[in-house]
């Protein structure tokens, strides 16, 4: 399929209603998905057979948690604030695993996209230079995922340990605020058990 074919398919439209609208990060996540689950042979988990691990908060996580079945509740989706459009895919069924990076050629829109979008950013864009910037945002999109793996990422071995399954634990009350957290949360300071939300405020 070419890059509009597959804006027209149903798991890039999940990915889409998920995030709330269409961007070139949502684009970039759904093919950093695909060069891992090629890699590994994978199909998206039911439950934790897989676990992912972005190096960006931004536009692309939400397509990677779509695709994958990894999300936060079920513990097996994991930020690291790296700044990086990068994804790394383990299966705990192979014990394998593999890291997408995009390659910096891939990443930057052309003068006029950014331009428009700076303008847009900052609130001074007319209506005609919103609507360009749609359209180029669109096609940006388009491009992107008509492009070839090999030329959006470099893909290798992940070299991380397994992480362990998510734990189901009790939890205990902060000696400082009195709010319930999970006991592995929670630390020692001097007679008292105190929660990291408390911590942080000292």
């Amino acid at each position: 399929m070419n890059g509009k074919q597959i804006m027209e398919s149903e798991a890039f439209k999940q990915c889409v209603d998920f995030h709330g609208h269409v961007c070139p990060g949502i684009a970039i996540g759904f093919q950093a998905v695909k060069a891992c689950m090629s890699e590994l042979a994978e199909t998206r988990a039911e439950d934790e057979e897989l676990v992912a691990v972005v190096e960006t908060d931004a536009c692309s996580a939400d397509a990677v948690q779509v695709l994958t079945g990894c999300t936060f509740g079920k513990g097996n989706f994991f930020y690291r604030d790296y700044g990086k459009m990068a994804l790394t895919l383990l299966s705990r069924k192979t014990g394998k695993g593999v890291r997408a990076c995009q390659v910096p050629q891939a990443r930057t829109p052309n003068d006029e996209h950014r331009r428009l979008m700076d303008k847009v950013r900052a609130g001074t864009a007319t209506e005609q230079e919103e609507n360009r910037f749609k359209e180029l945002h669109l096609e940006r999109c388009s491009d992107i995922l008509g492009t070839p793996l090999e030329d959006l990422f470099t893909v290798k071995p992940a070299e991380m340990e397994m992480p362990e399954k998510a734990r189901i634990e009790s939890s205990e009350l902060c000696d400082r605020c009195g709010e319930s957290a999970m006991g592995s949360k929670l630390e020692k300071l001097e007679n008292e058990t105190v929660c990291r939300g408390c911590l942080a405020s000292q």
